[in-house]
C-alpha cells in the first residue's frame, strides 16, 4: 500500500507530506484545482517519462518520494527485488524520482540508484492507476488473455509455458546463428583457407624479426666487425714474426715475475701481483670470446640475400594482416585455422539444436493445449460473472462473452482472447466497437474489480472512473469500490457525491493564490464538517444550499 507521499516543486505543487491510511481512499476537488497534477506526480514516480516542464518555479530540480508497503503475499514482486538485490527494509520500500532543469531524472529504492526498467517493474506490483482513458485496454488482446488467466488460476501453468517458451526462443535464436554462421564459413571457407595456407607456409616463430634483424646488421658489417675483431686479436697475439711487439699476456706475465721479485721488500707488490693475475685470466676469456664471434662472423652474400628476403616476407604478412608483429600473425593464423575447422563443431552443435528445439516444441504444444483446456473451462463462468456484475450497474440487459481462438505460439500460449459485449441485449460484439464511455467505464470496473480477487495488487488507483454515468449507477459504482477497498488500499479520484461518501478518508485537492497572483495546489485530509460541506459542494456547486448541506449527511449517515 501507498503509505506517504512527498512532492517537492512539481507543476503547481511546491512541498507536499501526506499520509495514506488503508481502504477507499477519496481525493475530490474543484474542476481545475490540481487533481491530475497529484495523480501525473504518482505517474512519474512509477516510471513515467520525465519532462524538465514538470519542474515548478524557478527551482532546479523536482522530487517526487513515497514510501510503500510490500505485500508479503507477492512473490513475483519478493522475486523481482530478490533477483536484483533489492532489500524491503521493514518491509517497506521508499522510491523517489528527481528530475532536473536537462529533463535528465534519477531514480532510486530505498537511497540506491536504479534504472528506469527496474523502477517500472516494481512499480506495477505496487500501483495500479486506472483513468477514464484507460478504457482503451479493452481492447487490447494482452490484458483480455490476463483478466482470463487471472480469473483461471493458471498461472503457474502459464510460468511454467513462458519459461520453456524462453528457452526454445534462446535455442532457436542460437539455431539461427549457427545457420548463418555455418553459411558464412561456406561461402567463405576459400579465401580463409588460402589467408590460413600462407601464414601456415610461412612457418611463423615467435621473435623471429627481431633475430633476424640483428643477424641481418651482423651481415651487411661482416667485413668491419672481422676487421676489428681481427686487430683485438693481433694486439694480444701478433701474428708477424718479426714484430718486436710482445704479446698482451707475455707483457702481462713478465709484470707480474717483476712484481713478486720486489714483492720481499715492498709488501704491497704482492697484492698488485695478484690483480695482474687476475686481469690475465680476465683477458684469456675475452680473448677466446673475441675469437669466436669473429670465426663465426661469416661473409656470406647468399646468406644476407635469405634474411632479407625472409624479412620482406615476413613484413609484408605483417601488412597484409594489419599485424604489429609475429605473434599478432601467429594469433591470426590460429583463429583462420578455428574458423576453417569449426565447422565441424558447429553442424554438430546445429544438430544438437534441432533435436532440443523439437523436443521443446511438443512439450509447448502439450503445455498450451493444457492451457487452452483451462481458458476454455473457465470461459462461460467467468462471463457469467462479469455480465452479472455490469448488470448490477443499471444495465439489465447486458451481455458479455470471450471468444477464445487459436492464434500463433507467443509467450502466453496459442491462443487469442476477443472481449464481446452489448449493453442493450443483443448479439455482443467486439468491445472496441462498443461506443458509449460510460458503459465502458462500468465494464471497466467491473473487470478490475474481478482482477482485484485473484491479483495481488496492494494499491489500486481510480481516476473519475464513474465520469460519464448518472447519480444511481454512481451510487453503486461507488459501493463496488468500497468494497474492493476492504481488502485493499483504493484510491478514487471522484466528482460524484455518491462515491466520494463511501470513503473511509477523505483528501480535497486546492488551488490558492498569494498576493501576486501566484498560483499553488495543496491537498489536505478532511473530516467532520469539512467533509459535509465538501460532499455539498460535489451535490450542489459553489452554491451551497441547506438541501445539499443535509443530503451530504445523510450520504455519510450522519
Amino acid at each position: 500500500m501507498l503509505k506517504s507521499l512527498q512532492i517537492r516543486n512539481y507543476v503547481l505543487i511546491d512541498s507536499l507530506d501526506i499520509e495514506f491510511p488503508e481502504g477507499l481512499i477519496i481525493i475530490s476537488g474543484q474542476t481545475g484545482a490540481g487533481k491530475s497534477i497529484l495523480l501525473g506526480a504518482l505517474s512519474l514516480l512509477l516510471g513515467s517519462k520525465a519532462d524538465s516542464s514538470v519542474i515548478g518555479g524557478e527551482a532546479d530540480s523536482c522530487v517526487v518520494e513515497a514510501v510503500f508497503g510490500v505485500p508479503e503475499t507477492d512473490s513475483v514482486l519478493r522475486s523481482i527485488l530478490e533477483e536484483n538485490d533489492v532489500e524491503a527494509e521493514d518491509g517497506e520500500l521508499i522510491i523517489r524520482r528527481v528530475v532536473n532543469r536537462s529533463g535528465r531524472s534519477r531514480s532510486f529504492i530505498n537511497d540506491s540508484p536504479v534504472n528506469i526498467q527496474l523502477l517500472q517493474s516494481i512499480a506495477s506490483r505496487l500501483v495500479d492507476i486506472h483513468s477514464q482513458h484507460q478504457t482503451l485496454l479493452l481492447s487490447d488482446k494482452v490484458f483480455q488473455l490476463s483478466m482470463l488467466d487471472h480469473f483461471a488460476g493458471d498461472e503457474e501453468l502459464l510460468e511454467e509455458f513462458a519459461n520453456s517458451y524462453r528457452s526454445f526462443k534462446a535455442h532457436e535464436k542460437e539455431y539461427s546463428e549457427v545457420t548463418s554462421k555455418l553459411d558464412r564459413l561456406k561461402g567463405e571457407s576459400e579465401y580463409l583457407r588460402a589467408r590460413w595456407q600462407r601464414l601456415e607456409d610461412a612457418r611463423l616463430q615467435e621473435g623471429e624479426i627481431e633475430s633476424l634483424e640483428v643477424e641481418q646488421r651482423q651481415l651487411a658489417n661482416a667485413e668491419e666487425i672481422k676487421e676489428n675483431l681481427g686487430g683485438v686479436e693481433e694486439m694480444f697475439n701478433p701474428s708477424d714474426p718479426n714484430s718486436e711487439a710482445m704479446p698482451l699476456s707475455s707483457v702481462l706475465k713478465e709484470a707480474q715475475r717483476m712484481l713478486e721479485k720486489v714483492a720481499k721488500f715492498v709488501p704491497e707488490a704482492a697484492s698488485l701481483a695478484e690483480r695482474i693475475d687476475s686481469a690475465r685470466t680476465e683477458l684469456d676469456d675475452i680473448l677466446e670470446d673475441v675469437s669466436a664471434i669473429n670465426s663465426r662472423t661469416e661473409l656470406s652474400q647468399e646468406r644476407l640475400e635469405a634474411v632479407d628476403e625472409r624479412l620482406s616476407l615476413l613484413y609484408d604478412l605483417m601488412k597484409g594482416y594489419s599485424a604489429s608483429s609475429v605473434t599478432e600473425l601467429i594469433a591470426k593464423r590460429d583463429a583462420l585455422s578455428e574458423s576453417l575447422f569449426d565447422s565441424t563443431a558447429l553442424e554438430s552443435r546445429k544438430a544438437e539444436l534441432e533435436a532440443m528445439m523439437e523436443t521443446e516444441r511438443k512439450s509447448l504444444e502439450g503445455i498450451s493445449h493444457r492451457l487452452h483446456e483451462a481458458r476454455s473451462k473457465v470461459s462461460a463462468p467467468f462471463s457469467k460473472a462479469i455480465t452479472e456484475s455490469v448488470r448490477s450497474l443499471e444495465m439489465d440487459y447486458a451481455v458479455f462473452s470471450v471468444e477464445l481462438s487459436e492464434a500463433p505460439m507467443s509467450s502466453s500460449g496459442s491462443d487469442v482472447v476477443r472481449f464481446l459485449f452489448s449493453a442493450s441485449g443483443t448479439a455482443p460484439v467486439d468491445v472496441a466497437k462498443c461506443a458509449s464511455g460510460g458503459e465502458m467505464s462500468r465494464l471497466m470496473l467491473c473487470l478490475k474489480a474481478m482482477m482485484a480477487k485473484f491479483v495481488s495488487m496492494p494499491t489500486l488507483i481510480f481516476d473519475e472512473i464513474d465520469t460519464g454515468v448518472s447519480g444511481s449507477v454512481a451510487d453503486k459504482m461507488g459501493r463496488m469500490i468500497c468494497s474492493m477497498g476492504k481488502d485493499m488500499q483504493v484510491f478514487a479520484i471522484t466528482h460524484l457525491p455518491q462515491v466520494a461518501a463511501k470513503g473511509s478518508a477523505h483528501y480535497v485537492v486546492e488551488k490558492e493564490y498569494d498576493v501576486l497572483g501566484k498560483a499553488t495546489t495543496s491537498v489536505r485530509q478532511i473530516n467532520g464538517h469539512d467533509r459535509v460541506m465538501e460532499i455539498a459542494r460535489m451535490l450542489s456547486g459553489s452554491s451551497i444550499t441547506s438541501a445539499a448541506v443535509e443530503n451530504a449527511k445523510e450520504l455519510l449517515s450522519i
